[in-house]
């Protein structure tokens, strides 16, 4: 996007081998190309920081927030090169291109090998940031060696053609080059073709007025990193598969992306199955019962006819409701279609699951929970007795609206009369202040609440650096072996708090008892946080 702190004035006429007009026409149309790749570069590396760290409010944050200070010290750096504005602009995006393209493989190469990509995503950040500045004040010098407009039109022409590439650069990136390309390779086209448009316009429409020299030396770096930018493509399958390997061990059997995720299993064939999803750890088989019986039996307890499962498009949660004879029926609600099927056709993965997408009692929905209750509340249709929450931890992420008093206050308009909400509700260990916003969210709702816990062994990791392990593993926790999984749940039912306890017809539990649960309530109330205010969809309370 364009920096308005530097606007250069008019230089010498350029020695062009074209019209002025159509190199006039030829800048913008470059303003147009550079500014839709310096998009693309930003979204790619918010995009990755999400994926890789979390928090994708924060990181949109800081990504944007550090390249926008850049942009501005880029602008004034410029300065220098107004005097030699066209091997400037040449080389700085060269610059931009190489930085650009590889900064989607750094920063894996960083997380998978390292653990660590805050660092990189800073200097990434910092330094795009600075090329980008550099680019309107060096275009401004160009544009007006060779229109005979005013300074005032031509900036109005460069500020029209940045934006409408920044849209288009925008558009481009989710609808076209992430699900064509991924953003691996998505980065290293857009760096190519950052890179020619640049050096296409200085070599060739102002090559006059480069001396032999600098014609050497543009054409040289153009052609290297252009060289570069191919070779990783060539290789990036490659780079890829390794540091898949580095994350996640030698273990992996499935690897996908889809239109939410990234979805990863590994072992099942020899040693646990693992279900990685965005890079966490969401499944273990080690220890994934645990979690699963804890969440579900306790809302069993009453009738249990019709049951909602919201999340859980892996089969698990709905395991352990069809253990129940008199179920009739189970609706899952899932976002992405790649988990189901997995589910379904992954022979680990169904066997985990003991087949349930066979079942006749089974059906599932593919939608986005939010919309899919709001649909059902406003259709006045679906009285279940029991609704389980089988959600990723709470944060400030897009699904912080599924744990917002509205969301809760869809559920309650689809339960049947004495029914039951189990929610999972991240650790109380690790973040009580984010476990007990998600009970005050749902007493603001109008339910009455019953927190318990629930422990588990500790899950042994791959032999990558990557220790996050989310949801149905470890809680969100982080740590790696000999520590215990710790996971918060709250039961809750319109009205007066439900008992906490198991049914008089639950089946025999691995892991559940009695006893169990009353040390998991009174661990979850040793953490209690009074007084919380709840969080809403235009107030997230929850900070990750």
């Amino acid at each position: 996007m364009i920096d308005q702190s530097v606007v250069a004035p008019p230089d010498s006429a350029a020695r062009l081998p074209v019209r002025p007009s159509a190199g006039r026409f030829l800048i913008l149309a470059v303003v147009f190309v550079c500014a839709a790749c310096g998009l693309v570069y930003e979204l790619e590396l918010v995009a990755l920081a999400s994926y890789l760290i979390g928090d994708s409010v924060t990181q949109a944050s800081v990504v944007l927030s550090l390249m926008v200070f850049a942009m501005g010290l880029g602008s004034l750096l410029a300065k220098r090169l107004r005097c030699r504005a066209a091997v400037g602009f040449g080389l700085v995006e060269a610059a931009l291109a190489l930085l650009g393209g590889l900064s989607a493989l750094v920063l894996y190469a960083t997380f998978a090998w390292m653990g660590e990509s805050r660092y990189a995503l800073i200097g990434f950040s910092l330094s795009i940031g600075v090329l980008i500045g550099a680019e309107i004040p060096l275009l401004m010098t160009l544009i007006q060696r060779v229109s005979r407009q005013d300074a005032g039109g031509n900036v109005a022409d460069l500020f029209a053609a940045d934006y409408v590439g920044a849209l288009v650069g925008g558009l481009a990136f989710p609808f076209l080059l992430l699900p064509w390309f991924g953003q691996l390779t998505g980065a290293l086209l857009t760096g190519a073709v950052n890179v020619v448009a640049g050096g296409a316009l200085v070599l060739w429409v102002f090559g006059r007025d480069l001396t032999g020299r600098e014609r050497g030396l543009l054409l040289l770096v153009n052609v290297l990193v252009l060289a570069v930018l191919a070779t990783a493509a060539v290789l990036v399958d490659d780079f890829e598969r390794a540091a898949r390997r580095a994350v996640y061990g030698d273990g992996v059997r499935v690897a996908v992306q889809t239109d939410v995720q990234e979805i990863v299993l590994t072992g099942g064939r020899e040693g646990p199955l693992d279900l990685y999803l965005d890079g966490r750890l969401r499944v273990s088989e080690r220890d994934e019962y645990r979690y699963h019986e804890a969440l579900v039996h306790p809302a069993m307890r009453g009738p249990h006819a019709r049951v909602l499962i919201l999340g859980g498009g892996d089969g698990l949660a709905a395991r352990e409701v069809l253990r129940y004879p008199d179920v009739r029926s189970v609706t899952v609600v899932e976002l992405d279609r790649g988990v189901a099927r997995l589910a379904r056709t992954d022979p680990a993965l169904a066997a985990l699951n003991e087949g349930v997408y066979d079942d006749p009692r089974f059906r599932v929905e593919y939608a986005d929970a939010f919309a899919w209750l709001r649909g059902r509340a406003a259709a006045g249709s679906g009285a279940y007795d029991v609704v389980v929450s089988d959600l990723p931890n709470p944060g400030i992420t897009p699904s912080t609206k599924l744990y917002s008093e509205e969301f809760y206050g869809l559920a309650s308009r689809v339960l049947a009369e004495g029914g039951r909400l189990a929610v999972h509700a991240g650790p109380p260990g690790v973040r009580p202040r984010t476990y007990w916003t998600v009970d005050a969210t749902l007493r603001a709702a109008g339910f009455g609440t019953s927190p318990y816990t629930a422990t588990g062994r500790a899950a042994a990791f791959g032999a990558g650096p990557d220790r996050s392990h989310d949801g149905k593993n470890a809680g969100g926790g982080e740590g790696g072996a000999g520590e215990r999984a710790d996971w918060g749940f709250v039961l809750a039912a319109v009205g007066r708090p439900p008992a906490v306890g198991l049914a008089p017809d639950a089946p025999r539990l691995r892991s559940l008892a009695p006893p169990v649960l009353e040390a998991g309530i009174l661990r979850a109330e040793r953490t209690r946080l009074p007084d919380l205010p709840p969080s809403t969809l235009v107030h997230p309370r929850y900070a990750g």
